[in-house]
């Protein structure tokens, strides 16, 4: 089963702010969330695809830095 992680854990996981995630999630950039209810505001992200991009991002500076 899958596990959708709430705002506020993203935002501690990836250090954003709020409005870099958004931002991020409206460019592409960071996956985006799941309505969590029809009309509803809340939403999830979830989990396995925000640890692969911390893990990518991970990826990225190390290929950058020759490792």
């Amino acid at each position: 089963m899958k596990k959708l992680l709430r705002k506020k854990d993203v935002l501690e996981a990836t250090g954003f702010k709020n409005s870099t995630l958004y931002k991020y999630v409206a460019e592409g950039r960071f996956p985006k969330p799941v309505s969590l209810g029809e009309g509803a505001r809340a939403v999830g992200w979830v989990e396995g695809e925000v640890a692969a991009w911390i893990e990518a991002r991970i990826s990225a500076r190390d290929l950058a830095e020759g490792m």
